[in-house]
């Protein structure tokens, strides 16, 4: 996985590209964690690269945003496709978090 990061105003948008499964997910974990770690409160995750999730993923998702919260930082969900967004649906992840369409929607949404 290659996880890709930009900034847009006052959010920093993160995007990962490949699989998160079990191997990978802490690797996304990590990325995210330097980011909550250097202040970053606000944070968009652009999943439309994103091939494949497992569950491993989805409770990597879960703690990355739980760490987001307790920072009083924001976090927004945009861009799912395919697999990725049937899997957010049938775990209900889709109604746990903010998920727009398009990266720019989902930076209105924590700034």
């Amino acid at each position: 996985m290659d996880i890709q990061t930009a900034r847009q105003g006052k959010a920093v948008i993160v995007k990962p590209r490949g699989r998160m499964d079990a191997a990978t997910a802490p690797l996304f974990e990590q990325a995210c964690d330097n980011l909550v770690q250097a202040g970053e409160k606000a944070v968009v995750m652009d999943l439309s690269a994103l091939e494949y999730i497992s569950s491993a993923g989805l409770r990597t998702i879960l703690s990355v945003g739980k760490k987001i919260k307790s920072a009083s930082g924001k976090l927004a969900l945009c861009s799912l496709a395919g697999m990725v967004k049937e899997v957010f649906d049938i775990s209900g992840f889709t109604t746990m978090f903010v998920v727009t369409d398009s990266a720019e929607q989902a930076v209105n949404k924590v700034v």
